[in-house]
């Protein structure tokens, strides 16, 4: 029904599974002419593969006025055998005289197409190794920049581990790390009782401001083709030395990272109906799986980093005009989502060397966790632009009825163990051996007012 509503489809979809994921359609053109913009995404953000990728995108001009001159060549030769096939179908005995030429053009015409091709797969290559542009406001040097601070005390507090989210929730039998362990390995975990319902009381609470806010709610799959998981800039292979995603061997899927991936997905090969608005508005819940979350250190125990976790996502398409408001109105989302929880977070536009190939321009919260002793990042959101709807070819009808690339944003509702931790860190009283329940969540807890 949600599909019906919100987009048209407008290819068929019954195809191979190789062949599931077309081509990106990029404006090779536009990349050309932004040569030196292109040049400055790739060192701002720091890749790994910066001195390739400049390499092979200081080629871009040469190869695409090559291709320029040898499809004029194609055509010259084209034209040309259509000329003698044509002399020929006046006059059957020239067939002998011509056929040498007919023999010789064929050979120039198989030969120019091979050189296309090579060249043609080599600028693909590129184009689709370019990351996204950047916004002229992302910080360039590497420190974040606080644009709003969250339920901010009048003096700082201060590191607390006895506050340790792991050992105030195993003495209250809210989690099962060491069975976790044994059953799955590191960096998972079992909640258990009222860790569990603070799971549930969470998604449900962050569900409801999304659909309060417009937003259409989706449970959407938790295995995605590569394809499609590549196309959203998250990909199965190695990426800056980590790997990311889990794929399924010997299958064309992979677990995802984030709902973003499946929701986005919607938008494959379709159209998106914008209606009376510049925008579409999904949430989804999922589970998520994060290859990468065993990295050594403090954060290896407990809810910090881990394999397996469940979030509530905002996804959104949008006309090109309206995408940076759009974001803008997701941070304010999560602003009000984590304001109303009473948490101390600060909201941060983040530098150019922390962003994804994907991310236009990204915003953090990050909220005070005190076991922890240091701020931690509980949410994301970030403009896609035409990133992610070039390569799952997802358009839009504009006014003079042209189909462009539709923008999209994304941004995290709720990123449940995290939170979990730091409710539990923040709102942890040592006299009274109690954790306090956030307003918001009373009633998702059965009116529960305390833990």
């Amino acid at each position: 029904m949600l599909r019906s509503r919100i987009i048209r489809r407008c290819l068929a979809s019954n195809v191979q599974s190789s062949h599931f994921i077309r081509k990106p359609q990029f404006d090779i053109k536009f990349i050309v002419d932004n040569l030196p913009k292109y040049e400055h995404s790739i060192k701002s953000r720091e890749l790994v593969s910066e001195k390739e990728l400049l390499g092979k995108l200081q080629l871009l001009p040469t190869q695409v006025a090559e291709l320029k001159e040898l499809n004029k060549n194609i055509n010259d030769i084209q034209r040309r055998r259509n000329s003698l096939e044509l002399d020929i179908k006046k006059n059957k005995s020239k067939l002998m005289e011509l056929l040498p030429e007919i023999k010789s053009l064929k050979e120039r015409f198989q030969s120019v197409t091979l050189v296309i091709n090579d060249i043609t797969e080599r600028v693909e290559e590129t184009t689709s190794a370019l990351p996204n542009l950047l916004n002229e406001n992302s910080p360039l040097n590497g420190v974040p920049e606080v644009v709003h601070w969250i339920n901010k005390p009048s003096t700082e507090p201060k590191p607390d581990e006895e506050r340790s989210h792991v050992e105030i929730m195993k003495m209250k039998n809210m989690i099962d790390l060491q069975s976790a362990s044994n059953t799955t390995g590191t960096s998972s975990y079992y909640l258990l009782n009222e860790g569990a319902q603070l799971e549930m009381a969470l998604t449900n609470y962050a569900v409801d401001i999304a659909r309060k806010h417009g937003f259409q709610f989706v449970i959407p799959p938790s295995l995605a083709r590569l394809g499609v998981i590549d196309a959203c800039g998250f990909r199965p292979r190695d990426m800056n030395g980590e790997k990311q995603i889990y794929a399924i061997e010997g299958q064309d899927v992979g677990l995802v990272a984030t709902a973003e991936i499946t929701l986005a997905a919607l938008g494959f090969n379709n159209t998106i109906e914008f209606d009376d608005s510049s925008s579409k508005k999904v949430v989804g819940l999922s589970r998520c799986y994060r290859a990468e979350a065993g990295a050594r250190g403090k954060d290896t125990k407990g809810l910090y980093r881990v394999h397996e976790f469940s979030k509530v996502e905002m996804f959104c398409w949008s006309t090109p005009e309206s995408s940076n408001k759009l974001l803008e109105s997701l941070k304010d989302i999560q602003i009000e989502l984590f304001t109303n929880l009473g948490l101390y977070a600060k909201v941060i536009n983040m530098p150019t060397n922390d962003l994804g190939n994907p991310a236009f321009n990204k915003y953090d919260i990050e909220a005070w966790m005190p076991g922890r002793g240091s701020f931690g990042e509980i949410s994301s959101t970030s403009n896609c632009t035409d990133y992610q709807s070039r390569r799952l070819n997802t358009k839009y009808k504009s006014e003079d009825g042209k189909l462009n690339f539709v923008h999209t944003v994304n941004g995290t509702a709720m990123a449940v163990p995290r939170v979990i931790l730091a409710i539990v860190e923040n709102f942890y009283n040592k006299e009274t051996n109690m954790i306090e329940i956030p307003e918001p969540l009373i009633p998702y807890m059965g009116g529960k007012k305390y833990i």
